[in-house]
């Protein structure tokens, strides 16, 4: 079984090694192909990946290549965790909005758009490739902004499943607090991609978030950035990304008033690679917890490990709206616990979403409408109406300047943007 990775020189390759190794049992690979462009970074962690499965055992040979053609051939499944223009390009991403009052974050808001913008051509590009040499393999796609680029491969006829480690990162917090296998937890969790909030917590099929709050509410909102208050008034647990629509204006003023995470990535990165190169480490870095990404291996493993073995088990992945949410399209995506088998992901019916969400879940839904327009068919008007229509943005003038900004600071990538 050959699972291939697109972004393969990420530093967060070794946490899904990690994974590999440990849950050979439920997924037995026999093939771990990492594909990326940059030789260097692709040698290291190839190196650091043969070395983990060695020292756990595992059989599995580690190829390293550039060739998306050659990774991909016979392939089951494809992963792709890449990112256009690096730490570099993210670092405008999150300190250019900065510029115009709004919020900088590498998937919400106006960096989000511009990461839109430079990846869902490359995607494309590389999901035709999959497609030609391995038809039959699935794609997973945990590449940032998840929803669109989902949506983007979906509306191409790609065979593809999008993965976001929140879901799953919420459901081991709520387990290890009740003192439970995981495997009894389930969520009730509902929204876009990094959107979402969770209206139940079920353990053996019994609710017992409103207990969560109230012996954990104070410790949750402090990680997720907002007030205890606002957690017990609406009884529900919004995912970390919904303080940047609940407390935009501090969000701000705290970004302004410190590095970039970009930033801080990077020098975590250098130190990461430098780790990567010591024949000494054999087993996944403690500095990789503070990478990000935290249980994506075991999100990715069970994902494909249902898709090959036809499981039918529960997770929460994106998928097709298909009637799930009647306030959206059929063709949006969106991020629910659905049916995973070998035919793909089928989402599970969903209580009616109260209005304080779902008009939230609209507006960004349609936002992501209009991206990904703009992503396909480049444009200065495309990008100014995706901005104007987010919530984070909204405004004209702040529309216009930001859509300059973010065309001068990504002409290297876009290359309709030096003639607009």
């Amino acid at each position: 079984m050959r699972i291939a990775v697109v972004g393969g020189g990420s530093t967060y390759t070794p946490e899904l090694v990690d994974g590999i190794a440990r849950l050979r049992d439920e997924l037995p690979v026999t093939e771990l192909a990492l594909i990326d462009p940059d030789a260097k970074r692709l040698g290291l962690v190839a190196g650091v990946s043969r070395r983990m499965l060695a020292h756990a055992g595992h059989p599995a040979r580690v190829l390293a290549t550039s060739s998306v053609e050659e990774g991909v051939a016979g392939a089951r499944a494809v992963l792709f965790q890449l990112r256009v223009g690096g730490q570099a390009a993210r670092d405008v991403d999150e300190t250019l909005p900065l510029r115009c009052g709004c919020v900088g974050q590498e998937t919400t808001g106006a960096g989000g758009l511009a990461k839109a913008l430079r990846t869902v051509p490359v995607v494309l590009e590389i999901a035709d490739v999959v497609r030609a040499v391995a038809p039959d393999a699935w794609i997973v796609d945990f590449t940032n902004p998840v929803g669109i680029v989902t949506r983007a491969l979906l509306d191409a006829g790609h065979r593809v499943i999008g993965l976001c480690n929140v879901a799953i990162g919420l459901q081991r917090r709520f387990a290890a607090w009740l003192g439970a296998d995981p495997a009894r937890v389930s969520l009730g969790h509902v929204g876009l991609n990094h959107l979402t909030w969770e209206r139940s917590v079920l353990l053996d099929g019994e609710d017992v978030l409103p207990a969560l709050l109230r012996e954990h509410g104070d410790e949750l909102a402090e990680s997720l950035g907002l007030r205890p208050g606002l957690l017990r008034r609406l009884g529900v647990v919004p995912s970390y990304y919904l303080r940047y629509f609940y407390a935009h204006d501090a969000v701000v003023r705290e970004q302004r008033s410190k590095p970039s995470r970009a930033a801080e990535v990077a020098d975590m990165e250098a130190r990461l690679l430098a780790l990567y190169a010591d024949p000494a480490v054999v087993t996944k870095p403690e500095l990789l917890s503070e990478r990000g990404g935290a249980f994506y291996s075991e999100a990715a493993v069970a994902l494909i490990a249902s898709l090959l073995g036809d499981r039918g088990d529960t997770q929460v992945v994106n998928v097709r709206n298909d009637g799930t949410l009647p306030f959206l399209g059929d063709e949006a995506v969106i991020e629910v616990p659905a049916a995973v088998t070998a035919a793909g992901a089928v989402p599970l019916p969903v209580a009616p979403v109260e209005p304080l969400f779902a008009g939230l879940i609209a507006h960004v839904s349609a936002y992501e409408t209009l991206a990904l327009d703009a992503a396909l068919h480049g444009g200065a008007d495309r990008v100014r109406d995706a901005l104007l229509a987010h919530p984070l943005i909204g405004q004209d003038e702040t529309a216009e300047e930001l859509t300059e900004l973010l065309l001068t600071a990504n002409q290297a990538h876009l290359p309709w943007a030096a003639s607009r």
